[in-house]
């Protein structure tokens, strides 16, 4: 038989499926052999299975699906099958259908479905069409599988993450209160802790804006790539919004463990160049140009406006040693700097893969 023939078996009964009288016996027999064949096979799946017509309308559910739901048969045929999703839910559910019934795409959805207890219990919802020889839709196979556990799961995981993150960031404000507080007891010590402090709130900025969120709680907006994450770093510096510090270049996405020593890096270089460099000049400004090249990722720091020597920032000092620590060490990098008459140059190379290896 052709695609036409096996796809226009009645699956809507339960019962073996009749064929039209102008069939042949034999077609009969054949029609009603490959719909006994589709129940019996979609009856042993641990899913809920179920098929509509080309225009949407629900015929035929699998025996899995009246166990869980507990309804009369043939009680969610048409269109009664939306109202066993929970409400919030339905909205979503049916602009996709719609969209699927529309186009041919396949359906893909995740919804609430009640169960014969009452309760709800999260699904995700998939269908493809069936199409004759002429590419016409003739019918919708779908199913239905729990994920209910890994959405728990999942909700946990993500109660568990917010738990961490907020006692993270009060280690980074007790520490900051400390460092303060022995700052103020010690003069000598003014200088060195605002330095210190500024770190701490930079690793706090990355922590916070890399932390593991779900869809729910994931800024609108706010993809762990570089550029958002220097834009989160530069953006307690005046002259980012001024637009003294660009970013330009191919955006790459960022993991949790990279983004601990790329901040740490990128705000050395922004605090030194408000105290030696293009931001201690008014008219000074900074470019940072991201490239790749086969597996590797370029960052390229250059300063303009900064008039000063060589010998205005030890390259030995605290700094430096941090950057090397942080570009070496933690990313697996290699960096140069360079001194041009007007600002610092500093180029970083690092392996794609390392920026992107999960924690």
């Amino acid at each position: 038989m052709n695609a036409k023939v096996i796809t226009n078996f009645q699956l809507g009964s339960r019962e073996s499926p009749s064929a039209p009288d102008v069939l042949p016996l034999a077609t009969e027999h054949a029609l009603q052999s490959a719909g006994a064949a589709f129940h019996a096979l979609a009856d042993t799946m641990p899913q809920m299975v179920w098929s509509t017509l080309p225009d949407g309308s629900h015929d035929y559910y699998n025996a899995r699906w009246y166990e869980f739901t507990g309804v009369p048969v043939g009680s969610t045929d048409g269109e009664g099958w939306a109202g066993m999703f929970h409400e919030d839910d339905q909205a979503d559910a049916w602009k996709k259908w719609n969209h699927s019934l529309a186009t041919g795409e396949p359906y893909e959805v995740e919804y609430r479905l009640r169960h014969h207890s009452g309760d709800y219990r999260w699904m995700i919802g998939r269908a493809l069409p069936i199409l004759n020889e002429q590419g016409e839709i003739q019918r919708w196979i779908g199913t239905c599988t729990d994920i209910d556990e890994q959405k728990r799961t999942a909700l946990q995981n993500e109660i568990l993450s917010q738990e961490l993150s907020h006692r993270i960031k009060n280690i980074f404000a007790i520490v900051s209160g400390l460092i303060s507080l022995t700052a103020r007891a010690n003069e000598a010590f003014g200088e060195a802790s605002r330095d210190l402090l500024g770190r701490i709130s930079a690793l706090g900025r990355a922590h916070e804006f890399v932390r593991p969120h779900s869809e729910k709680s994931q800024p609108e907006g706010r993809e762990v790539t570089l550029a958002t994450l220097l834009a989160t770093i530069f953006e307690t510096y005046p002259a980012f919004s001024e637009g003294r510090i660009a970013i330009s270049g191919p955006d790459i996405a960022v993991e949790s463990r990279a983004a601990t020593p790329v901040a740490l890096v990128f705000h050395e270089l922004a605090t030194n160049a408000m105290k030696y460099g293009a931001l201690s000049n008014p008219e000074g400004r900074i470019s940072l140009d991201l490239s790749t090249e086969d597996e590797m990722v370029r960052f390229r720091w250059r300063e303009h406006g900064a008039h000063i020597d060589k010998a205005s920032e030890p390259q030995t000092g605290f700094g430096s040693r941090l950057i090397e620590l942080a570009v070496k060490q933690q990313l697996g990098g290699n960096y140069e700097r360079t001194w041009h008459d007007d600002g610092v140059e500093l180029v970083m190379d690092v392996r794609k893969s390392r920026l992107q290896e999960p924690s």
